[in-house]
Parts: C-alpha cells; sequence; structure tokens
C-alpha cells in the first residue's frame, strides 16, 4: 500500500477513535441518564394514580404509612390532601394542586420521551457515520466487501 493511502486511512481511524467514537460514549451515558430519570418518574406515574383516585374518589384527608428509611415506618395523617409537594429535581419540592402535580408529570414524562428520543437517533446517526468512515477505509484499501 502506498504511503498516501495509508496516511489516508490512519486519518481516518483516528477521526473514528478521537471524535466518533467518545461522542457515542457520551451520547450513550446521556441517554442512560434519562432512562434513570424516566425510573425515577415511574415513582410519578404512581403519585398521578394515587391523585387520580384521592380526586375520584373526593379524599381530602387520610391516614398513612411513611417509610422514614431503612424501612422504619410511621402513620401519618395528612389532614389537607388537595395540595402536596413533587420532587421536581435537583433536591427542590415544589407544592402543587392536584391538576397542577398532573399537569407537571404529564409535561415532565414527554419532555424525557423527547430527549430519549433525539439522544436515540444521535446514537444510531453516530454509528451510521462509523460504519460510513469503516466502509471508506475497505474501499480505500480495495477490500471485498462482506456479504450477508
Amino acid at each position: 500500500m502506498d504511503s498516501h493511502k495509508q496516511e489516508k486511512v490512519q486519518k481516518f481511524e483516528e477521526f473514528v477513535d478521537s471524535r466518533l467514537k467518545p461522542d457515542l460514549v457520551r451520547a450513550i451515558a446521556e441517554r442512560d441518564k434519562i432512562f434513570e430519570k424516566q425510573k425515577i418518574l415511574f415513582y410519578s406515574s404512581d403519585l398521578k394514580k394515587n391523585i387520580e383516585t384521592l380526586e375520584k374518589n373526593g379524599v381530602t384527608s387520610l391516614r398513612s404509612s411513611v417509610n422514614l428509611g431503612s424501612e422504619v415506618y410511621m402513620q401519618a395523617d395528612v389532614p389537607d390532601t388537595r395540595h402536596i409537594f413533587v420532587d421536581v429535581g435537583m433536591g427542590f419540592h415544589v407544592e402543587f394542586t392536584w391538576s397542577e402535580a398532573l399537569e407537571f408529570i404529564t409535561v415532565k414524562q414527554a419532555r424525557l420521551d423527547k430527549q430519549l428520543e433525539e439522544y436515540t437517533h444521535l446514537i444510531a446517526s453516530i454509528k451510521a457515520q462509523i460504519k460510513m468512515v469503516y466502509e471508506g477505509i475497505r474501499e480505500l484499501l480495495q477490500i471485498p466487501a462482506l456479504s450477508g
């Protein structure tokens, strides 16, 4: 192989190793973070169901067991369930009415779904670029393509 081809192949490989593969690793890590956020939001879906049940049954006060940590529970009286505190992230809790909480959960889920879709497309695009560069190297070296 002549030095010109060898130089081109080396540049293509360096591009894949120094740019595309790190981009792919970052995109996968970001998508995994969104999966984790969705897992946490799954608990908000339980909250959504509970709010809908409270609303449907007109429950404005209740008695509940609260996990204090390490599976230690305590009885709690909730005199007014019409306002609840929702974890909105980064350690912040916001007081919402039932309808506000339901709207927040719905909007947050839609936003996470959109972000997940965007990262999935980005990952597919980076993988396609890597494949295209490797195909260019194959053609440059005049190696026959594998069938199947």
